[in-house]
């Protein structure tokens, strides 16, 4: 396994990074199981293991934390913070109040002192950008985290935070972690340059469009029933992506791979990413994820690639992205009836 610098932090991590959203109810809910995998990829050489406390309620952090006993020191460990722990509205967020309590839960769950890379998991408007950063400050004072990261950020919040940071003296974002894969390209538009403007490394997450690109859901076929397809019905079944899906498999096929190969190689392929972040369910993904670790695609197939999947944009919907209140909200696009005309 090779290495590559986490953005400027001076940390090195693997190419793959374990994605542990599936340990735990309701995708892998014996903790033995997910145990076994996360020791199987150290043991292929990855050091960089990505949870979330949002991650079936805490469960996931739980069971990579049971893995790590005695060999805490050899991984890059990663979570995040900001999706709801609770009915009580306050236990979720990017505030202060919150972040300072949910990261002593995570260190608990997690049987560490201290988490390398702690992120935002997604943006919160109703909350200012210096409170976020300001307490994530104190915490890597405090010797709890290494460094800082954004998940799903858009541009302009990823630049925003920067600036405050450097107007306030402040911790700044390291990395970046967002949905990147053939079928979803936007990020390429401005999220990944403005990610190495600010030398952050990327951590793209969902390289297999959901499993989209792994030959399962094809156009014309009953959609099966995985858990995917039950969270994202409108992405697994979108034509959009279910005819790229039909005119990629051929491609992959002509170049000797799988489909799941080529498309975790293609983003492996772009200069702006740090890691791809795997996330298996069962020991048999994972063996697969591993057997494609060495595959490198030509130019000639990401040229093809691009004629099936343009550059910067995006195929159909990825439904599991940062949806900003502009677009959630209609009110915030209409103005009052009495003022839409222009006499």
């Amino acid at each position: 396994m090779q290495y590559r610098p986490l953005g400027r932090t001076g940390i090195k991590v693997s190419p793959y990074c374990l994605g542990a959203m599936m340990f735990g109810s309701p995708g892998s809910p014996d903790h033995d199981d997910g145990i076994r995998m996360i020791h199987r990829a150290l043991g292929a050489g990855i050091n960089f293991i990505d949870t979330a406390d949002g991650y079936s309620r805490g469960e996931s952090e739980t069971v990579v934390g049971k893995a790590l006993k005695g060999r805490r020191d050899d991984v890059v460990l990663a979570t995040k913070v900001h999706l709801p722990m609770g009915d009580d509205p306050n236990m979720q967020g990017n505030s202060r109040r919150w972040i300072t309590r949910a990261v002593e839960a995570s260190l608990q769950r997690l049987q560490t002192d201290h988490i390398d890379l702690y992120q935002i998991h997604r943006p919160s408007p109703e909350t200012d950008i210096e409170e976020t950063l300001s307490v994530l400050t104190d915490l890597m004072r405090a010797g709890k985290i290494r460094a800082i990261g954004s998940s799903t950020f858009p541009a302009s919040d990823i630049v925003e935070a920067q600036w405050v940071a450097e107007r306030r003296g402040l911790a700044r974002f390291r990395t970046e972690q967002p949905p990147y894969s053939i079928l979803n390209r936007g990020i390429e538009r401005e999220v990944l340059p403005v990610c190495e403007r600010y030398g952050m490394g990327a951590l793209v997450w969902s390289p297999l469009a959901k499993g989209m690109l792994t030959g399962k859901y094809r156009k014309g076929e009953e959609t099966p029933d995985t858990l995917r397809a039950r969270y994202f019905p409108n992405q697994m079944r979108d034509a959009g992506q279910l005819d790229a899906v039909e005119r990629l498999i051929p491609l992959a096929e002509q170049a000797g791979l799988s489909l799941a190969h080529m498309a975790v190689a293609f983003v492996m392929a772009h200069p702006g990413v740090t890691s791809a972040i795997i996330g298996p369910r069962t020991m048999e993904q994972l063996e697969d994820y591993l057997a494609g670790a060495g595959v490198a695609l030509d130019d000639g197939l990401l040229d093809e690639i691009d004629r099936i999947a343009p550059p910067g944009g995006d195929i159909g919907p990825n439904d599991a992205n940062y949806v900003p209140p502009s677009l959630k909200d209609p009110k915030a696009r209409r103005r009052e009836a009495s003022g839409r005309a222009a006499a």
